[in-house]
């Protein structure tokens, strides 16, 4: 069993996670108000769960995370980003922007998918991270292509660890467009690893492994407890920011 919390309940111990069922579980209840939802992050916990269901918080272990430095760009990619670079530099149609439609990079990410149906990502998700954007703990990479959001990427920067959370695409390689770019500045900002979570075949493609959840909250502590990133804006050329 888990418990069940109200608006004022504390989160268990994350060691009282469920191993069995549903591995990782944690809790239930309780609201997803940005205060919520810090104080969520900053203990290893986040929430996930489907349309009819309560809030459920969750703490996996083994977690899914991005080293910066093992992200990895295949050759095709690598000459689409050459692309979008000189064509940045040149003032052509492609632009990589951070910050600049947060709501609409959570939208597009909920939005219906040509593989099934759309995320989990519902109108109170879309409020707690548009809440926890407005206090400069939310942040998004976009691409943009001719003036229209193409793909993007957003996620929560607490101290230097990054929470990595959905990803979309409208182009061929939007998301991952606007994730290497974001993953260069984390980089280059001394953000050492992104959470994501779950493991997926996706994101090992792009580097991501496996690591203990003691491993990952020995390297939270000490992350969240450093200088936030005080300027988020231009973005950087992406050579620059590697």
């Amino acid at each position: 069993m888990i418990p069940w919390l109200e608006t004022n309940t504390p989160f268990p111990d994350v060691s009282h996670a469920l191993t069995i069922d549903a591995p990782g579980l944690l809790a239930a209840g309780a609201d997803l108000s940005p205060q919520r939802l810090l104080i969520a992050y900053q203990h290893g916990i986040f929430p996930w769960f489907s349309e009819g269901q309560p809030i459920l918080w969750w703490s996996t272990d083994p977690r899914m995370v991005l080293r910066t430095d093992q992200f990895r760009i295949s050759d095709s990619l690598k000459k689409t980003l050459r692309r979008v670079e000189r064509s940045m530099q040149e003032g052509g149609r492609w632009q990589v922007r951070f910050d600049s439609a947060f709501e609409g990079v959570m939208r597009a990410c909920a939005a219906p998918r040509r593989d099934g149906p759309g995320t989990w990502i519902s109108k109170d998700i879309i409020d707690g991270y548009t809440g926890l954007h407005a206090m400069g703990y939310g942040h998004s990479s976009e691409l943009w292509l001719d003036g229209e959001l193409v793909g993007g990427a957003y996620g929560v920067c607490i101290g230097r660890m990054f929470y990595g959370e959905s990803m979309f695409a409208r182009v061929t390689d939007g998301s991952k467009i606007a994730l290497a770019y974001l993953v260069a500045f984390l980089r280059s900002h001394g953000v050492a690893m992104i959470d994501c979570q779950q493991e997926t075949g996706h994101l090992a493609s792009l580097g991501a492994a496996p690591i203990s959840r003691a491993e990952f909250l020995e390297h939270l502590r000490a992350a969240i407890r450093a200088p936030g990133i005080s300027n988020w804006q231009p973005v950087p050329p992406l050579t620059a920011a590697r």
